[in-house]
């Protein structure tokens, strides 16, 4: 009689340092890989539903519920906008240093649902809605136009513990130690983008005529529920998951490399870098990390893992006088970053127009489809949505198989590489606005169109703006996912992630400010300006045009900075 041969132990555990729901080491054939992936897509699909469903048409939302003026409207939006990625950062300090990625998660959906549910209340519960009269003009008072924003800002919060934590957590349940497994991770950052605009293209098209035929309540009432469901999807799946162990604070660590730097300012780092501070057996001495090899650049700070006799003399090593190299090693990686994470706030700037002046550029123009139907302005965004819907299966099958014929690279581009083909594409977007508006202006002053509501020029004019930005965040956004996912410590790669989604915070940030900038400069001298409300008495071509100025500045310093870029060089094993 024959014996069934038994796996080696070793075999039978992921190697990644993750652990099962019971805080068992990692079952590699009963957890994570795509058999847990389906649940964690489902949630992200389901949330960006509930986020896009309500923040695509709440430029419109303020202007009409709330009767603010243009500018007024497009600042709070994206304003709003930027903290919902600025809030990631506290989300991801919590996860990688004390919560973990799945409770965070847990947690921070919670505070979610209660926003959505408080913004569902403020617009279809009298007394909380705003009134208004005969002629459609309402009337806010104060206190309604503040349980707006506390909703709007406790969403914000809540966004914050999930956008930086579920892109990780997905890429987690897959065993980096393993090539089987390791090879999946880059497809599954593009199927994960593929489910976001999946949620993106029901809330573009079904929510937003609902909110604009059918009722403001319904309208986010339905995105509320669909977070519900987010929650539930993700609850389903804990058995299956895999969990990285989280490592403590990652300021802390990073605030004692440079203290201890400094410290040692005089000390002289040896040649042979062989002898700077290191654990002595594999691990790392970072829990939930594997050990980081020695880089050349930064040398400064190499000077925090000179052993001196101080050190030595007293026995127990001072983290605040002492750093290993891998401690030294993650301050690296995370500075190397800020360049490349700088580049991307320009291609964020470029992006949030979808939400606020692509919109306010189709609500000038023929938006009829047919005699008896009119296709909301905001709803336009679906043609972003269709573009990454379409690209990221061809990009996955048909675009890198053809690179890799060419590049040799496993993936066709490196991650630099695919986000500057991005950056590049970006451009094309808003020359493309700015001419398609020079052309609505020049329709408004041959026929005195300019107190015409809608010019007609049919809304359909703005799709290939709109696809070219899809095509463009197929290949930076993604990239940029993959990329701060690889490039960063295993115990930073929340608040790394949460690093590459503050681009977008601060792009929506300088979006404000150069349309405050803008605004004040040429309404002087009672000037309309470029943005007045009335846009066939504006200039919105010109602020297209310069943000394609600031787009081809900002892709020639990108490129200068990925050429010097250096690639973190991972050892060991996990704790």
């Amino acid at each position: 009689m024959g014996t069934q041969a038994i796996a080696p132990e070793e075999d039978i555990y992921t190697k990644d340092g993750t652990t099962d729901y019971q805080n068992n080491p990692a079952n590699k054939s009963k957890t994570g890989t795509w058999k847990a992936c389906p649940f964690i897509l489902g949630n992200e699909c389901c949330e960006r539903l509930a986020y896009y469903g309500m923040g695509t048409n709440l430029v419109n939302y303020l202007k009409v519920q709330l009767n603010q003026h243009n500018v007024t409207a497009i600042n709070n939006v994206t304003n709003w906008s930027g903290t919902c990625y600025i809030t990631p950062l506290l989300g991801a300090f919590l996860a990688d240093a004390y919560l973990g990625r799945y409770w965070t998660i847990a947690i921070f959906s919670i505070i979610y649902i209660m926003g959505m549910t408080l913004l569902t209340l403020s617009a279809s519960v009298p007394g909380l809605r705003p009134s208004c009269d005969a002629n459609g003009v309402c009337h806010p008072k104060t206190i309604q136009s503040v349980v707006t924003f506390i909703a709007l800002y406790t969403i914000a919060l809540g966004t914050g513990g999930i956008k930086p934590c579920v892109s990780s957590f997905g890429a987690d349940q897959f065993d980096d130690t393993d090539e089987d497994e390791k090879k999946h991770k880059s497809s599954f950052f593009n199927w994960f983008y593929f489910m976001i605009n999946i949620g993106a293209l029901i809330a573009a098209s079904v929510l937003v005529y609902i909110q604009t035929h059918v009722g403001w309540g319904w309208g986010f009432g339905i995105p509320a529920a669909a977070m519900a469901i987010a929650v539930v999807s993700f609850f389903s799946g804990t058995r299956l998951y895999r969990n990285q162990k989280p490592g403590g604070s990652p300021l802390t660590r990073i605030c004692q490399v440079i203290i201890a730097s400094f410290r040692k300012i005089h000390v002289k780092v040896p040649a042979d870098k062989s002898l700077l501070y290191e654990t002595a057996d594999e691990e790392s001495v970072v829990q939930g990390s594997r050990k980081l090899d020695h880089t050349k650049t930064l040398s400064f700070f190499d000077k925090a893992a000179v052993e001196t006799d101080l050190d030595n003399s007293k026995g127990v090593v001072n983290p605040w006088m002492l750093s290993t190299v891998t401690q030294v090693e993650e301050l690296k990686s995370i500075l190397r970053l800020l360049p490349i994470w700088a580049t991307g706030i320009i291609f964020a700037t470029v992006y949030g127009q979808m939400n606020t002046l692509f919109v306010v550029q189709g609500g000038s123009m023929d938006a009829h489809m047919g005699p008896n139907f009119e296709i909301p302005s905001a709803s336009l965004s679906i043609f972003d949505t269709i573009s990454v819907i379409f690209w990221v299966p061809v990009y996955d099958r048909l675009i890198v198989p053809f690179a890799r014929k060419f590049t040799g690279h496993k993936h066709g581009f490196t991650q630099l590489q695919r986000m500057g083909i991005g950056l590049f594409i970006s451009i094309f977007a808003m020359l493309v606005a700015g001419i398609l508006e020079v052309v609505r202006l020049g329709i408004v002053r041959r026929n005195n169109y300019y107190d015409l509501k809608q010019v007609p020029v049919s809304i359909f004019w703005q799709i290939p703006q709109y696809f070219i930005i899809g095509l463009a965040e197929v290949f930076t956004f993604i990239g940029q996912l993959e990329f701060f996912y690889e490039q960063a410590p295993n115990a930073m790669r929340s608040l790394c992630s949460a690093l590459s989604l503050t681009t977008v915070a601060l792009g929506n940030y300088l979006s404000s400010l150069l349309v405050t900038i803008v605004t004040d400069v040429t309404t002087r001298n009672g000037k309309l300006g470029w943005i007045p409300d009335n846009l066939n008495r504006g200039h919105v071509h010109y602020f297209f045009f310069l943000l394609a100025a600031l787009s081809v500045v900002n892709l020639i310093v990108y490129i200068f900075i990925a050429r010097w870029y250096t690639y973190k060089k991972a050892v060991g094993t996990l704790r």
